[in-house]
């Protein structure tokens, strides 16, 4: 244990550094894990300082993963969901009250948990663990007794439990609005900075599908900057950066809150825009059953 010990590099930097490879942003890290930016970046260092190599670099104002730090990623991203699954299997047994809830990770990080303590309020005797990911059910990597992904995602032969709406439309920072000389106006769309998320195969709604689909004939393809991942766009657009297209439900309390804002009034109207499913080889019980009830309400 004792030269175990020497090996290992500082555990408590192991967390911190994980979040911020999968997010691409400290802000998103610091977010997800409770903490500060300082402390995110903090562990970081002196997980580069403890192993002698550089793991993150900064180009454009954007964060990327050295090799030396995709390699490491991929070797303690391994093992901590080979650990947080064999615990929570554990845990499981000991309690019969919890859920998992398995969301997409904008879902997740912007709609499940800033609302989660009020599902608390109503029922403090269930635990509800959410389980975030880029990917579909289908390649859900653990078990789940809930999810809520977009419905155009694929979902396998999973129960879908309910369907709705949901709405799309341009968003930006109020500081990127303020920093144009004139007005933004919609057929000058093409000519500003615009974020765009490119998923494979391409399940999200693209620029050049919500031209189409409001009647538009306005073609864009990628010109601007292209994420892999929501939550990375959707950063980008609070930082300042541009305008991307905005889900009604993951952006809701963005847009309550005044960080982002939407600069027309048009949007696309998708009858099935987000699903609650459940597996196959499941049936409800009495505490999966509540939280469905409470989601429910919730998009409602």
């Amino acid at each position: 244990m004792q030269n175990l010990r020497k090996k290992l590099p500082p555990l408590s930097s192991l967390l911190p550094f994980e979040a911020t490879a999968r997010l691409g942003s400290i802000t998103q890290a610091a977010y997800e894990l409770g903490l500060t930016q300082a402390a995110i970046s903090k562990q970081i260092r002196a997980l580069e300082q403890n192993i002698g190599v550089q793991l993150f670099e900064r180009r454009n104002r954007a964060l990327f993963l050295t090799q030396d730090g995709h390699d490491l990623h991929k070797v303690v991203a391994e093992t901590l969901f080979t650990l947080g699954n064999f615990t929570q299997d554990l845990r499981h047994k000991s309690s019969d009250n919890e859920i998992v809830l398995h969301a997409q990770l904008c879902e997740g990080l912007y709609w499940v948990m800033p609302r989660l303590s009020q599902f608390y309020q109503k029922h403090p005797k269930i635990e509800v663990r959410v389980a975030v990911s880029t990917l579909p059910i289908t390649q859900a990597s653990e078990r789940f007794d809930l999810a809520l992904q977009t419905a155009s995602r694929d979902s396998g032969n999973a129960k879908c439990l309910l369907t709705v709406p949901d709405t799309v439309f341009p968003i930006c920072s109020p500081r990127y609005r303020d920093a144009q000389s004139k007005p933004l106006l919609l057929e000058n769309l093409p000519n500003y900075q615009l974020m765009h998320h490119v998923t494979e195969p391409q399940d999200w709604i693209t620029w050049d599908m919500w031209f189409k689909q409001l009647g538009l004939d306005i073609r864009i393809q990628t010109k601007g900057v292209t994420y892999d991942s929501y939550p990375m766009m959707i950063q980008a657009v609070l930082e300042g950066h541009g305008i991307g297209l905005g889900w009604g439900h993951t952006t809701e309390q963005l847009i309550k809150d005044g960080q982002l804002i939407r600069p027309f009034k048009e949007h696309l109207y998708l009858h099935e825009g987000i699903s609650i499913y459940q597996p196959a080889s499941l049936e409800l019980n009495e505490n999966t059953a509540a939280l469905l009830d409470w989601i429910k309400g919730e998009l409602s």
